[in-house]
């Protein structure tokens, strides 16, 4: 390829990391066993690729500069990130990382951590010298990825907000800052494990020194010797002011014309100022990005990245700002929330000429195609539980019978549990339905109803907020059969109706109606009304249509053969004992489309599975009842802290995941941390808590179905006592760790046998307001009595106590929520005072 460097072709085909160093004017790939090993004195291309779900690869390319980097190595490396892109299709986001600056999405690709060394890349080849007496000091930060730099050996290095790690040839040393949180501590010790098995082989003794903790200890003691003796370490500088929410009027947009920038007026930025033809510097303060539009050729593009490097010198900000470089058309979420109305990326409909295509090379090969089969269904849960359904009216939950719970009415909302055994645990999964037009007197008490339920059953409980039609697959899988007609059966729904004088669409039973057959499998079909008129048909669907007492089956010209066999199975269950006449679309009588109402125009496209979205991690944390959201990269289990709240992003799903030491106490808390989460749209997908699944998982309560996501261990489930940090320096000294032992007055033992239900208590059996409780968590054991409340809001004139270890300068990407409006309060005391269970706040 013209203009491209040769080391590039071919790469980004498989997962994984490709790393460049660059020496002199040449490219000198990098080995796997030196990845995570970067030089002062050089400068490194990255390229990190990952494979959807999809099937599709996506790359990201870093380009590393060392703070003993020469310049024309640091402006090679931009050219050669540029000619990189190219390489692989214009579609990579480039970001520039800086010694000790480096990006938490950079840090995730070499845990536990990166340590640069002293020197240049061929100084491995002469040899480094014997360190082996030297003394090392590093500072750590960061709460998920570990940001490791090297400082001086002294005591004027020491401060109250970090971790520091001292390496001496027989003993590792692990100071903690008081004012350092636990994740900080908790990641320091994978760099001291670390540091333990490449350093030391292993043989070493390991010693955390708490600051300001002398008596007693004799580490301690040995720990102030290396510096002389002990001495107080200075009171912390205060941390810079808040920076204050980007404003327009703060947000710089300059064109880059021949290498001279152009300022852009404009008070709102918008996407069409932005032409394929041109390139762009946004300057949003801690952050500036360069768009290059599609159509700009590759040597433009270097001399706009060139023009980058020197406004960002011209400026000094070169040391704490992170800079991002994209094509149009692959525009990252940060990017795009600067501009006003950005587009939505428009889905292409590939089907048909897809399956046209797969279908011609079958035939080719001598094969007679007439359908694509489609994927097995995957099992999402044990199909042996047991179901059980309540109805929500006023405050208070109805069980049903079994022949009831499987029909839903849209005016209602209901309360289902589904318990079941997964290796040999007894599992509970909750689910609040809310029906289309169910009133607000219930839908404000189903989710505190579901908590408290869910807090009265013995074993390990989920809950999940579900609105009717977008209801997960998970949800359907745990009905046999459901039908959902139009109506409702609560006294607070019929209530409504009376007062409007309307009846209209409520489903009659020897009445005309018209359903859509849909289903995962042989044994899980559904049946949902829908509108009477034609409109509501779809070529992909079957469908009933019901006129009093005779019925028609209608099979859509799209429909496959299992969805007639599920067809015929809702009919049995629908209206047993009668026969339909079968119509095929195209063949309707008149007095099909009488029923209608008439013909009218209705979707004739396939409707396909979409792939699965792929999962995003974000830690969740509340600074002055403000909700900040951070991702975390390449995450895996051990990012589960025990003092976090996590959401685990699937999209049409999400997960929220609340440690046992976390400031969240109640399932219901965790709802509403969902809530705002989605309010906060930080990948911009438009989603709101009426769209989207949202699931409440505690710690130590994880099933198979979210555990999915993670190369999960379950020894790491295990109840260990303490937080976070406690828990890894045991594992790390070899210590037998200590298991929370459950309180025998808040949660007693249970001598069931795996697989036997547990029946919840309603709040019509709670005699008494129940014990106070921790999250609900079956380990949750010796911390239900130490839990404390979310703190209160600090008045103006306090100054709280800050927890934060990190100060690298990466911005976090942040959305603000009010924590618990006035309005949630006040519908809370509603449900509570008509007679529902008591639940912690």
């Amino acid at each position: 390829m013209k203009g491209v460097d040769d080391a590039f072709l071919g790469v980004g085909d498989k997962p994984g990391l490709d790393i460049w160093c660059i020496v002199g004017s040449s490219l000198v790939p990098v080995a796997k066993s030196l990845h995570g090993k970067f030089y002062t004195g050089n400068a490194y291309i990255i390229l990190n690729t990952t494979e959807l779900k999809s099937g599709v690869r996506r790359h990201d390319v870093h380009y590393w500069v060392g703070e003993e980097a020469k310049e024309e190595d640091c402006l090679m490396a931009s050219d050669k990130a540029v000619e990189l892109d190219a390489a692989l299709g214009s579609n990579t986001v480039q970001c520039r990382e800086a010694q000790g600056e480096e990006s938490d999405k950079f840090l995730s690709y070499f845990r536990p951590c990166v340590i640069p060394v002293q020197g240049s890349f061929f100084s491995q080849l002469k040899g480094s010298g014997d360190k082996s007496n030297q003394i090392t000091m590093f500072r750590c930060q960061g709460e998920h990825v570990a940001c490791v730099t090297e400082v001086p050996f002294s005591r004027s290095s020491l401060d109250h907000k970090s971790v520091f790690i001292v390496d001496t040839p027989s003993k590792i040393f692990l100071f903690s800052g008081c004012n350092s949180s636990m994740q900080t501590r908790a990641r320091a010790l994978d760099v001291v494990k670390h540091l333990k098995e490449n350093r030391h082989a292993g043989r070493c003794e390991i010693a955390a020194i708490d600051d300001g903790k002398l008596v007693g200890d004799s580490d301690a003691g040995e720990f102030w010797n290396l510096f002389g003796g002990y001495a107080p370490i200075p009171r912390d500088l205060p941390d810079a002011v808040r920076e204050e929410p980007m404003t327009e009027l703060s947000k710089k947009l300059i064109w880059i014309n021949k290498r001279t920038l152009v300022p852009m007026e404009t008070h709102l930025l918008d996407r069409e100022m932005l032409n394929s033809d041109r390139s762009y510097i946004l300057d949003c303060s801690t952050e500036i990005f360069l768009w290059m539009g599609m159509t700009t050729l590759v040597s433009e593009r270097k001399s706009s990245v060139t023009s980058l490097e020197d406004y960002v010198y011209s400026q000094n900000r070169s040391s704490n700002v992170r800079t991002v470089i994209m094509t149009e058309g692959h525009e990252t979420a940060d990017f795009k929330m600067h501009f006003q109305h950005w587009p939505k990326n428009v889905e292409l409909k590939l089907y048909e000429a897809g399956r046209e295509k797969v279908a011609a090379i079958f035939k080719h090969q001598g094969y007679d195609v007439t359908e694509i089969p489609e994927d097995e269904p995957q099992k999402l849960i044990s199909c042996n539980g047991n179901l059980k359904v309540w109805l929500v009216d006023r405050g208070s939950v109805t069980h049903l019978c079994t022949e009831e719970q499987e029909d839903l009415y849209t005016g209602d909302c209901y309360i289902i549990q589904y318990s079941y055994v997964e290796n040999g645990k007894d599992y509970h999964l909750f689910f609040a339905w809310y029906g289309k037009n169910s009133v607000k007197e219930d839908s404000v008490a189903a989710a505190s109803l579901m908590s408290s339920m869910a807090d009265s059953v013995k074993g390990h409980a989920v809950v999940a907020q579900v609105f009717e039609g977008r209801e997960p697959e998970l949800f359907f899988s745990v009905f046999k059969s459901l039908i959902i007609f139009k109506g409702g059966r609560s006294a607070a729904y019929k209530n409504s109706i009376l007062q409007k004088s309307d009846t209209n669409g409520c489903h009659q039973k020897d009445g005309v109606a018209l359903f859509r057959v849909q289903g995962l499998k042989h044994d899980c079909v559904q049946a949902i009304q829908v509108d009477l008129v034609a409109s509501s048909l779809n070529s992909s669907h079957c469908y009933i249509l019901q006129d009093g007492g005779s019925f028609f089956t209608w099979l859509g010209s799209l429909s496959s053969q299992s969805d007639h066999d599920l067809l015929d199975r809702m009919m049995n269950k629908l209206c047993p004992l009668k026969q339909s006449l079968v119509v095929r679309e195209g063949s309707e009588p008149d007095r099909f489309w009488k029923v209608l109402g008439g013909r009218s125009e209705y979707s004739k496209e396939k409707r396909v599975r979409g792939w699965p979205a792929d999962p995003n991690l974000y830690t969740c944390k509340f600074e002055q009842d403000l909700l900040k959201v951070k991702e975390v990269f390449s995450f895996c289990q051990d990012d589960l802290a025990t003092e976090e709240t996590l959401v685990l992003d699937c999209k049409e799903e999400i997960y929220v995941w609340v440690g046992l030491h976390s400031d969240v106490t109640s399932k219901e808390q965790a709802l509403n941390v969902g809530k705002m989460f989605l309010q906060a749209d930080i990948l911009q997908h438009g989603r709101s808590i009426e769209t989207t699944t949202v699931y409440v998982i505690s710690e130590g309560d994880e099933p198979a179905f979210f555990t999915s996501f993670f190369n999960w261990d379950s020894s790491k489930q295990s109840p260990m006592l303490g937080n976070s940090f406690e828990r890894k320096l045991a594992l790390l000294k070899g210590l037998a760790p200590k298991l929370e032992t459950p309180d025998r007055v808040l949660r007693r033992p249970s001598l069931r046998r795996p697989g036997v239900s547990s029946e919840p208590t309603t709040p019509e059996q709670q005699q008494q307001p129940p014990t106070r409780r921790a999250f609900g968590s079956a380990s949750a054991g010796r911390f239900a009595r130490e839990r404390s409340p979310l703190p209160p809001s600090p008045t103006p004139s306090q100054s709280p106590r800050s927890r934060s270890s990190s100060t690298t300068p990466t911005p976090t990407s942040t959305a603000a929520r009010r924590l618990f409006p006035a309005s949630l309060h006040a519908s809370s005391e509603a449900v509570l005072s008509a007679g529902t269970t008591a639940r912690r706040r």
